[in-house]
C-alpha cells in the first residue's frame, strides 16, 4: 500500500483545502464526483446531496463503506451595529479552539470575504478581563477584512443571515509523515476510501460482495447516513480514531471502535476486523468512544436493518487542531482492502 502514499497525501490536501461545513458541500461534492469519474467510477446523488458509488462484487450481498466530507464550521447569525458578525456553530467544538482563526464568509451570490474569529474582548491592552472573558458563542465574533464600521456597511457587501463561514484548515505535511490540519475528521477517511477505489481499479480486483460507497454531507450535525441504500446489509464507517484519556490508539494505528454513544458495534464484524489486523500484522487498537457518533451509528439509529462497524486512523486533538500520521491512514487502507477481498 506504500505506493498509494503520494496519492493519499495529494488528494487529502486538495479536499482539506476545499471548504465544506455541513450544509455547504456542493463544491467538494463536485470535486469528489470528478475524482471518481476520472478513476472510471460513476457517482449518483441522493436528494440531500450525499454521493453513492457502486463497485460490483462476486456476491449479491452489499457492503456499505461510508465517510463524510462535511466539516465543522459556522453560519452568520446576525450582523452587529459595529460591523462585526455574530455566528452560530455548525457541529460541536470548543470556542477556544477557533479563537484567532482565519475564516471565509460565503454570500448567496457567490462572493467570498476573509475574516478572523475573535472574542468580543480581543486585546489585553484594552480589556483588563480579556483572559477571563468566557469563550462561549455569544462572546465570539467575526472581524471582516473589509472597510466596514456598521451593519449597513456589511449588508452592502451582500453578507446576510444564513451565510456560511468556513475555517482555515492550515494544512501541513511534515517530513516525518505527520499531517496537521483542521477537518481530518473526516477527510482522512475520504482519502482512504478513494485510495481503496484506486487500488481496486489498478489491480482489477472483484470484491467478494458488491460495495456501495456512501459519501455523506451532514455527519457533523448528526444525520449524515441516516438514509442509506436499502440493499446494504453491513456497513463500515471510516472516520477518525480519537486519542486521549484511557483510549488505546495512536496516530500510527487504525482504530477499531467497539462501542460509541450509540452502543456496541456488530460483534462478528469487529471480530473479523481484529482477526484480519492480527493475521496481516496491521497496527491497530480497540477503543471505546463515549462521546462519539458515526455514520454507521446514524444509519442504525434511523432504523436501517444493517450490521455496523467503525474504523479509522488515530487523530489527536479531534475537533481542534487535528493531527494524524500517514502510517495510520495506510493501516486503515490495508485493513479495508483485506476486508473487502
Amino acid at each position: 500500500m506504500e505506493k498509494y502514499k503520494d496519492y493519499i497525501l495529494d488528494f487529502l490536501k486538495k479536499i482539506l483545502e476545499t471548504e465544506s461545513p455541513s450544509g455547504f458541500c456542493q463544491n467538494i461534492m463536485k470535486l469528489i464526483k470528478e475524482e471518481a469519474n476520472d478513476m472510471g467510477y460513476d457517482m449518483e446523488f441522493t436528494n440531500k446531496g450525499c454521493g453513492v458509488i457502486k463497485i460490483e462484487g462476486k456476491n449479491k450481498e452489499v457492503l456499505g463503506l461510508s465517510a463524510h466530507v462535511d466539516t465543522l464550521g459556522a453560519m452568520v447569525r446576525s450582523i452587529k451595529s459595529n460591523g462585526t458578525i455574530r455566528f452560530t456553530s455548525i457541529g460541536g467544538y470548543l470556542m477556544n479552539s477557533i479563537e484567532g482563526e482565519y475564516c471565509k464568509i460565503f454570500t448567496r451570490d457567490g462572493k467570498e470575504y476573509d475574516g478572523t474569529i475573535l472574542t468580543t474582548k480581543p486585546s489585553v491592552h484594552v480589556f483588563s478581563d480579556a483572559s477571563e472573558h468566557k469563550r462561549i458563542e455569544e462572546n465570539m465574533e467575526v472581524r471582516i477584512d473589509e472597510s466596514v464600521t456598521s451593519k449597513e456597511d456589511v449588508e452592502k457587501l451582500g453578507i446576510e443571515v444564513g451565510n456560511f463561514i468556513a475555517f482555515d484548515p492550515r494544512v501541513r505535511v511534515t517530513k516525518s509523515g505527520y499531517i496537521k490540519s483542521r477537518h481530518l475528521d473526516d477527510k482522512a477517511g475520504i482519502a482512504t476510501i478513494f485510495a481503496l477505489m484506486k487500488y481496486i481499479k489498478d489491480n482489477n480486483i472483484i470484491p467478494d460482495n458488491t460495495i456501495k460507497i456512501f459519501i455523506s454531507t451532514y455527519e457533523e450535525v448528526g444525520h449524515g447516513s441516516s438514509y442509506i441504500p436499502q440493499d446494504i446489509t453491513e456497513m463500515i464507517a471510516i472516520d477518525m480514531g480519537a486519542m486521549g484519556d484511557d483510549l488505546c490508539c495512536t496516530e500510527h494505528d487504525v482504530s477499531i471502535c467497539v462501542k460509541d454513544s450509540s452502543g456496541p458495534y456488530d460483534y462478528n464484524m469487529v471480530n473479523k476486523l481484529v482477526s484480519i489486523a492480527k493475521d496481516k500484522k496491521i497496527g491497530y487498537a480497540l477503543d471505546v468512544y463515549p462521546n462519539y457518533g458515526s455514520d454507521a451509528s446514524a444509519a442504525l439509529r434511523a432504523g436501517n436493518n444493517i450490521r455496523g462497524a467503525l474504523i479509522g486512523p488515530g487523530v489527536h486533538a479531534s475537533h481542534g487542531m487535528e493531527r494524524t500520521h500517514i502510517e495510520g491512514i495506510l493501516n486503515t487502507l490495508k485493513l479495508l482492502s483485506e476486508y473487502v477481498k
